[in-house]
């Protein structure tokens, strides 16, 4: 008669045989650079994938490439999951998938060293392919490492008028936005050298035809000019040179649209122009 192993070296065996490393072969090198290697809350941060496809890779479909950055303990900070420039059902091998994509650091109450994660996974199905490149966990795979820097290293805006109370997703902390009625006003201490200024913004397009005018002005004078023509978040990007700035010590950003909205049902009164969920000055 056999003896029966005791109960928890049958827990240890079973947990020894679910953290095996994967066997299968890996189909990619992934790389992740960022545009500076330390960023601050809030800030907004170039991120460049490179995948280099490896001989008699194969794929069966079309996976995502899931970013994940966490603290040192291991808690997630954010993710910026994607489909990658190509997909991967068109990826053949030897080839070099690269491309870029910006991002803005959400504000997590964490500053210090993170580790950036990534992956490939099937929506579909969950399955998630090999890759060359130390691995974390479960084809979870450590592609860089950035310093996160406290928000006051930002210049700091002060919504000042034309702008609705702040309000965030409740299924995703990390979105957060403001509507703006048909003017806002920004105002910040004058860096005195050349900047740009970021506006990432979506619009309701289906209200309008043809799409809301936006035109942002310095100190009055116009410094750009676009149509709010996407549902979807759209990130605007404009050149500052120092002169434009003035020599007061303080300067106001002015966001105008020509058409504003009020929403129907639900006595929501306000006016409202677009949805800004980033506004930011970066000094060169």
């Amino acid at each position: 008669m056999r003896k029966r192993l005791p109960a928890f070296l049958c827990l240890l065996l079973a947990a020894a045989c679910s953290a095996k490393k994967t066997t299968e072969p890996p189909v990619a090198t992934p790389t992740v650079t960022f545009s500076k290697d330390k960023a601050a809350i809030g800030s907004p941060l170039k991120a460049t994938y490179r995948f280099e496809v490896l001989p008699n890779a194969a794929f069966d479909g079309d996976y995502v490439v899931f970013v994940h950055v966490l603290d040192p303990d291991g808690e997630k900070l954010w993710q910026d999951d994607h489909p990658p420039s190509v997909p991967t059902s068109q990826w053949k091998p030897g080839q070099v998938v690269e491309y870029s994509r910006l991002v803005f650091v959400p504000n997590y109450p964490y500053i210090g060293e993170s580790i950036v994660r990534i992956g490939l996974y099937n929506p579909a199905n969950g399955k998630r392919l090999s890759l060359n490149a130390p691995e974390a966990s479960r084809q979870e795979y450590i592609a860089a490492k950035l310093q996160l820097l406290p928000q006051t290293e930002n210049v700091f805006l002060i919504y000042k008028n034309g702008w609705h109370p702040q309000e965030v997703d409740p299924q995703n902390p990390a979105a957060e936005w403001q509507w703006m009625k048909k003017v806002g006003t920004i105002s910040f201490r004058n860096p005195k050298r050349d900047a740009t200024f970021y506006l990432e913004l979506d619009a309701r397009v289906d209200l309008f035809t043809p799409p809301q005018q936006v035109v942002v002005k310095l100190g009055g004078q116009p410094i750009g000019s676009f149509a709010a023509d996407s549902r979807d978040r759209m990130l605007k990007t404009l050149p500052i040179a120092a002169a434009q700035f003035g020599s007061d010590d303080m300067a106001e950003i002015t966001i105008e649209v020509d058409r504003a909205f009020t929403p129907t049902g639900g006595g929501d009164t306000r006016e409202l122009g677009i949805r800004v969920f980033h506004a930011f000055i970066e000094p060169k």
